[in-house]
């Protein structure tokens, strides 16, 4: 081609470029800053609020463990809430991913109060469940309600919802990376969704910013150790992983079948109730606290001491019988419980440090259970920082395939099989 038809060609793209594309690009992206910016106001602050209950649910029940012999009481309540105002919004995560994937009607406003105050009563009383299932359902149900107040699209709810996602699970973490990638990832296995790639983002700075202009703080742990990579090292990382995906694949089984049993009882407040009497004689049982609530402490212990063998399959089995049950809350801080004490103890079995194998446990379980790889690995460089992150890269991509296509989100749909002998499966189960 001549130089000057070259040439030619080249402003003509160029100017097609700025006076079309360029506008509908830039007005896009002041749309969605603007959205991002009060969407991610609001979520953030919410998570505050959120986090800030929980701290004092938990300062209160470690002050007054008499609390923990109503929990079946508790349960009562949470199941008699939900069976007679939430029964749209009983799915919790499951339903967001649904509406993601096949869009029916906005999520009703209700589902935040309710899951705010049933995880706030579950840990207040002694369940053992996590928070981001909360913070994620918050922030699902706010951003649908902006698709009404700013008469966005069909394509453009499903974005919002997105970046509600995001906003939720970032700021109740404080890692904006991985709650920005976690919505982008967490509605499709071996998906992701790029078309809400910047306002994901977005959203996910402004609401962890949010959060933390209200004062409140996130725990800190720290990988002391970290070898050098090397051939050894990383068949190390590769065992480590397989072990910690089958964990998740465990807790995931677990807990859909326990939530299964429990199903059998017909009058659906009851399970929580008769959930609660089971979980009390474990608790007295055992005879300490370790394992209920969020066990932030005994999660700080896995990195600078090692764990017995039993300590993650006491939280795995009381975490499925508290959700299977039908009390409130997440997955995700439990699987960070599991996985850093799972991987704590190993470091009897593996020759590696165990802060690094308890930092790789902390994320690899959880990206297993969610089938979130991508969102673990930013999570880990965000919690640990960049000297670990190839440990946690491969423990998280292992522990993802090992994990098979199961999850803690029923709903999630297979976009691209994890290996081609996985192709046959079609739905998680």
């Amino acid at each position: 081609m001549p130089v000057k038809n070259l040439g030619e060609g080249f402003a003509l793209s160029f100017n097609h470029f700025i006076k079309k594309d360029f506008g509908l690009l830039l007005t896009s992206t002041i749309k969605w800053l603007l959205i991002s910016l009060v969407l991610g106001s609001i979520i953030g602050s919410a998570s505050a609020l959120f986090l800030a209950s929980l701290s004092w649910a938990t300062n209160y029940r470690e002050a007054h463990l008499w609390i923990i012999a109503f929990l079946p009481l508790a349960g009562l309540i949470i199941g008699l809430a939900y069976y007679y105002w939430g029964t749209e919004v009983v799915k919790g995560n499951n339903l967001l991913i649904e509406e993601l994937q096949s869009p029916k009607k906005v999520i009703p406003l209700i589902m935040a109060p309710l899951i705010y105050a049933g995880t706030i009563i579950t840990h207040l009383f002694g369940g053992s469940a996590g928070r981001e299932g909360t913070a994620v359902q918050i922030g699902g149900a706010f951003a649908d309600q902006l698709t009404k107040i700013f008469k966005l699209k069909p394509r453009d709810r499903k974005i919002i919802l997105i970046c509600g996602i995001s906003a939720g699970f970032a700021s109740v973490f404080g890692t904006p990376l991985a709650g920005a990638v976690f919505g982008l990832e967490v509605f499709v296995v071996g998906s992701v969704m790029y078309n809400a790639i910047l306002p994901s983002f977005i959203t996910a700075v402004i609401a962890d910013y949010a959060c933390k202009t209200w004062g409140v703080g996130h725990t800190h742990y720290a990988i002391a150790s970290v070898p050098e990579m090397n051939a050894i090292n990383l068949f190390l990382s590769l065992g480590a992983g397989i072990l910690f995906g089958l964990t998740a694949r465990l807790f995931s089984a677990m807990n859909h079948g326990i939530s299964k049993l429990f199903s059998r009882v017909s009058y659906p407040p009851l399970r929580p109730f008769i959930g609660g009497f089971i979980l009390i004689a474990i608790i007295y049982l055992i005879g300490n606290t370790r394992y209920i609530g969020l066990g932030i402490p005994v999660i700080s212990e896995a990195f600078t001491q090692q764990e017995p063998y039993y300590t993650f399959a006491i939280k795995l089995f009381l975490t499925a019988l508290t959700l299977g049950a039908g009390f409130k809350g997440g997955e995700v801080t439990p699987l960070f419980f599991i996985g850093a004490t799972l991987g704590s103890f190993l470091s009897l079995l593996i020759p590696l440090p165990y802060g690094l194998l308890a930092g790789m446990g902390f994320v690899a379980v959880f990206a297993g259970a969610a089938n979130t790889p991508l969102a673990c690995i930013f999570m880990g460089v965000e919690l640990f920082g960049t000297s670990s992150g190839m440990y946690i890269a491969l423990a998280c991509v292992t522990a993802y395939l090992f994990s098979g296509h199961t999850g803690i989100y029923k709903s999630q749909a297979i976009g691209a099989p994890k290996h081609l002998l996985l192709k046959r499966h079609q739905f998680l189960k």
